[in-house]
């Protein structure tokens, strides 16, 4: 049986049933990338071809080239960010993430209506650069865009955003907390909100010249407050709603 990884990713317990009737080849993109066998068949596994063992891999993440990155998103519909050579798949948020996401961006369109700046929503491809040959590609849940001049001949954004939100998922928190948060520092992103909705807590950080200048942890009650934009606030229980 060949199966897609987004559809094992979503009903993986059928699959676990179906094993004693046949072993499962997960493919990304057309291509096989792992084999899922009985306990009692290990010995029995077979390599795959060459053109799928070239990527090391799991079912959340592929290693590859940029190049390679953005042909294979060509190719799919699934959601992929791609950061220090490592291709993520996105999952698809929940009903409390879009929630707190639809409260966020209605307090920030309303307060920079009529600013150069303007707020964005996911999906919004950002493609920041942490070094000569390590090119990113993300989809923060929200930004602040202030360069709107700076887009290509596809209308695509090609700057680097003023501030930036994610909201965690129980499937993102380190991606959050670590390699984003990295990310963002070292790219020219000055502020990033980390919004974690289990403990209805914002953490907003500054950053300058590759490093944390300041940060602000926020939590039960009152305002949260930009370190960029004098006078943007956000109710905390207004975002929590």
């Amino acid at each position: 049986m060949v199966v897609n990884s987004t559809e094992i990713k979503n009903n993986f317990g059928k699959y676990l049933k179906l094993l004693e009737k046949e072993d499962i080849i997960v493919t990304r993109n057309g291509s096989p990338v792992a084999r899922i066998t009985r306990h009692n068949d290990w010995k029995n596994i077979d390599s795959f071809s060459e053109q799928a063992a070239k990527y090391e891999c799991n079912y959340d993440s592929i290693k590859m080239t940029f190049e390679e990155f953005m042909e294979m998103r060509e190719k799919t519909e699934d959601r992929y960010e791609y950061i220090d050579g490592m291709a993520f798949y996105v999952a698809s948020p929940v009903i409390t993430h879009q929630r707190i996401l639809g409260n966020l961006y209605t307090i920030f369109r309303l307060w920079f209506k009529g600013k150069k700046c303007m707020p964005y929503l996911s999906p919004f491809d950002v493609i920041l650069k942490k070094g000569e040959n390590n090119m990113n590609l993300v989809q923060p849940d929200m930004l602040v865009v202030c360069d709107n001049e700076n887009k290509n001949d596809k209308d695509r954004y090609t700057g680097i955003p003023t501030l930036v939100i994610e909201i965690i998922s129980r499937s993102s928190t380190r991606m959050d907390l670590v390699k984003k948060l990295d990310l963002y520092m070292q790219t020219g992103v000055k502020e990033y909100w980390i919004v974690n909705y289990f403990n209805k807590e914002v953490i907003v950080y500054l950053f300058n010249d590759n490093s944390i200048e300041n940060f602000k942890v926020y939590s039960n009650a009152g305002n949260v407050e930009s370190l960029t934009f004098n006078s943007l606030t956000a109710d905390i229980m207004e975002i929590f709603e």
